[in-house]
């Protein structure tokens, strides 16, 4: 019998700004990469689709802004990964102190 794999369940807030927003499931080995053989043999099947987190949009849409699919596979699939970043640790500390419905002009 196959295992079902289990993702996370969806928090109250943000898991990098931690506001309380409409949130957004980020797959921090992105599954375009799943097939592919270099990303097959470092992760296995269930991490790589069980790895997420839940994230606003505009924190979403920072972290693809910021990173290819490939950097994000290789050196950025943690949130403490995502987080080290001074890049993406500014635009999210800023975003920290905006109310939930705050959307940045990009």
């Amino acid at each position: 019998m196959a295992s079902i794999l289990r993702l996370p369940d969806q928090p109250e807030a943000c898991e990098l700004c931690l506001r309380q927003a409409p949130l957004t499931r980020h797959h921090l080995i992105p599954k375009a990469l799943h097939g592919k053989t270099g990303i097959r043999k470092r992760f296995p099947r269930e991490e790589c689709i069980t790895a997420t987190l839940w994230v606003c949009r505009p924190c979403h849409n920072q972290i693809h802004r910021l990173f290819s699919e490939k950097k994000l596979a290789l050196s950025f699939h943690s949130r403490d990964a995502l987080l080290a970043d001074p890049r993406l640790r500014t635009f999210v500390d800023w975003l920290s102190t905006k109310p939930a419905g705050f959307v940045p002009r990009h």
